[in-house]
This record gives C-alpha cells, sequence and structure tokens, in this order.
C-alpha cells in the first residue's frame, strides 16, 4: 500500500498535481539532509544547466513525491557506458520496474545510502526490477572503486562528460539535488522521486513495490 503521511499538492512542468508525503518520512529525511547535503557539492540540472550556465545549488525541499498514473508523463529513453565500458539503453530493461539514482563518490549523502540501496536491490532483483545509477561527476575507475567499497553490484552510467542519461531526465522531472532516485514505473514513466538520500531500505522498498502492484 502507499506510504502514509500528510498529503499536500504540488506542481509539476505539466501543471498537474503529485502527492508529496511528509509527516515521519520528511522529518526524517530533513535530519539527514542538514548534515549530509550541506557537506555535498551542488549538482543542478536546471535551465542554467541546459543552456550551459550551470550557477550551482538548487535547493531540495527534502520531499517524496508519488505520481499517479493518470498524471505521468512520458516515458525516458536514456542511455550510456556503465563503469565496466558496457553500453547501456532503457531499452534493455524494457517491461521492468527501475530504481535510478543519481550519485558522485564524493557526495556525503551518497555514501551514507549506498548500502540501502544495494539492499533494496537484493530484495528486488529477482523480482523484474532493475537498479541503474547515474554518476554525474566521477570517472569509471573512481566509480568502480566506490563500488567496491560500498559492496555496490548495480551497474552505473558515467555521465560526468556528455550528461546523456541527466538531460535525457531533465526534459520529465527535475534532478535538484544529488543524491535523487527515481522509481520508474513498467512503461519507462517516472512514478516517484525521491530527493536527497533514501532514509530507509523500507521506504524505497514501498515505492517499488507500489510500482510493481500496477496494471496499467
Amino acid at each position: 500500500m502507499p506510504l502514509a503521511s500528510t498529503v499536500r499538492p504540488i506542481r509539476s512542468g505539466r501543471r498537474s498535481r503529485t502527492r508529496v508525503l511528509r509527516g515521519a518520512v520528511g522529518a526524517a529525511l530533513a535530519a539527514v539532509f542538514a548534515i549530509g547535503l550541506s557537506a555535498c557539492a551542488p549538482d543542478a540540472v536546471s535551465d542554467s544547466f541546459l543552456s550551459g550556465e550551470n550557477t550551482g545549488y538548487v535547493a531540495a525541499d527534502g520531499a517524496i513525491v508519488e505520481i499517479p498514473v493518470a498524471e505521468r508523463d512520458e516515458p525516458v529513453d536514456f542511455a550510456g557506458v556503465t563503469e565496466a565500458g558496457e553500453r547501456f539503453s532503457s531499452a534493455d530493461i524494457a517491461g521492468k520496474v527501475a530504481v535510478v539514482n543519481f550519485w558522485y563518490a564524493g557526495c556525503a549523502p551518497c555514501r551514507v545510502e549506498a548500502g540501502d540501496l544495494e539492499a533494496v536491490w537484493q530484495k528486488f532483483g529477482d523480482q523484474g526490477v532493475s537498479f541503474i545509477g547515474i554518476n554525474t561527476r566521477d570517472q569509471a575507475d573512481t566509480a568502480k572503486a566506490f563500488s567496491d567499497e560500498y559492496g555496490i553490484t548495480y551497474p552505473s552510467l558515467i555521465d560526468v562528460d556528455t550528461a546523456e542519461a541527466k538531460l535525457a531526465f531533465a526534459e520529465v522531472v527535475p534532478i535538484q539535488a544529488t543524491p535523487t532516485t527515481l522509481v520508474l514505473d513498467k512503461q519507462g514513466r517516472v512514478a516517484a522521486r525521491i530527493i536527497g538520500p533514501i532514509d530507509s531500505p523500507s521506504i524505497l522498498s514501498t515505492l517499488v513495490k507500489d510500482a510493481l502492484a500496477e496494471t496499467s
């Protein structure tokens, strides 16, 4: 069942309502942000980035957003090369629920949440769920070292030179802070977004379960 909390409407770029889950989850995330995001350099994908004028941090509000099926945008087609040098395309995971995590090795909250992401991957990897990281700042060797240190077994795209994957997502959803985690439905549409580090595996697990249970 969906995460329960106080709901207030927000508007996306399509002027549609989404549900912002706050309450206990928001308070827990806020506590992590106060420590983690302050240590993490800005990584905004905004109009300034798209125009080549990346002027700095776009503040995150600590929201977990679930987007109703009827209000989701088009599927996101994204691609890139993994830290192992393998070409990846979203077509490779068509029909699966996917978790996409934006991160880089020097980001303190990315290190905090690494184990939780891997735990959810291990739980759902054999249930039609794919995990893919998008590393926004590191070269392959740094990303591999991070994965070895934190026991990450799912691949990441090395996006620092081309921003190919980042720009694909920026067309449909704001990536306002690092880390940001997205849950894609079976059609490849963004179904949920966590801004900042996930607070616990159970939060992400619930969002993944919700997406798996959908029939449309």
